[in-house]
């Protein structure tokens, strides 16, 4: 039995350790620190000094003056950050056992995927919270930059690995907990959301609207859409029937997937599209990845793209 209080197990677990290697060896020296600057919020205008960086010189105001002002800028607080996990029961699929740990569900590479977003966002100084929502609200922690903090984070993320399946088969209410959530947070912070966005019937609007509600209050808002590509995004299986089981509310049926792979794969494409046309429109760094692509190959594009 793992004695999170004991801090031997707590500081070389392995879930931070794989987070400690991963931007040690690859992120650490692609961009220093990716979020920096998402806080920093214009203030007042000066008269440009000759001889200083022209780097925040209003060229639009300049244009319409002749004359050269530069862009100041008040940094309010360091930059907050918030996760937000879901830990619906279909985030557990599809539970292989090859040794891989990150890789055995799309839950499990959430966690990683977490850990080194918390671990930079420590090393940045930068104050950090984590939610995990389901049916409801499991977690929601205050977003703060210590080490004890930060050390409680990861905890958490140990816990709840170990956990997940002891927790009740409910629908997910990843929407309705978003809102929750929306109005929880401090105004202009990080979010990021990692989650296959599956809510009954598909329905896009619902994720959108939540989405738009993080934006309300000038949060910068990152998605990645989690999926297993092989099974939920090709729909790839054998030529054979299978039993399919509903992992929220144990519905079975049973059905031939090559019967319906066509019909199953326009209506993911088409909410595919729709999330991805509408959240780009509001602004929001919308990122499709897959598990098989494994953390490296997940968040180093990220990164780089970040540059």
């Amino acid at each position: 039995m793992i004695n999170f209080g004991d801090t031997k197990v707590q500081r070389y677990s392995r879930l931070e350790l794989r987070a400690r290697q991963l931007v040690a060896g690859y992120i650490t020296g692609i961009h220093r620190s990716p979020f920096h600057g998402f806080s920093v919020e214009f203030s007042e205008y000066r008269p440009y000094n000759p001889g200083e960086s022209t780097r925040f010189i209003d060229w639009k105001l300049y244009a319409r003056t002749d004359k050269l002002f530069v862009k100041q800028f008040e940094d309010e607080t360091n930059l907050r950050a918030r996760i937000i996990i879901d830990a619906s029961n279909s985030m557990l699929y599809p539970m292989l056992d090859n040794g891989d740990e990150e890789l055995r569900s799309k839950y499990n590479m959430s966690m990683y995927m977490a850990a080194v977003f918390l671990l930079l966002f420590y090393q940045q100084r930068d104050a950090a919270g984590l939610s995990l929502v389901s049916k409801e609200i499991l977690e929601h922690t205050h977003a703060r930059s210590s080490y004890t903090h930060h050390r409680y984070l990861l905890s958490l993320l140990d816990r709840y690995l170990l956990e997940i399946q002891k927790l009740p088969k409910t629908e997910t209410l990843l929407s309705q907990n978003i809102h929750e959530i929306a109005d929880r947070i401090h105004k202009r912070s990080l979010v990021i959301i990692i989650s296959d966005l599956f809510e009954a019937n598909l329905e896009p609007q619902r994720v959108i609207n939540a989405l738009q509600h993080l934006k309300y209050n000038n949060n910068e808002v990152i998605v990645f859409h989690l999926l297993d590509k092989q099974s939920e995004w090709d729909f790839d299986f054998k030529n054979r029937p299978y039993l399919f089981t509903d992992m929220e509310n144990g519905e079975k049926i049973k059905l031939h997937p090559r019967n319906y792979k066509d019909l199953y794969l326009n209506k993911i494409s088409d909410y595919h599209n729709q999330l991805k046309i509408n959240l780009l429109q509001l602004g929001i760094d919308y990122n499709l990845v897959y598990l098989q692509d494994g953390l490296e190959g997940i968040l180093l594009p990220f990164f780089i793209k970040r540059m």
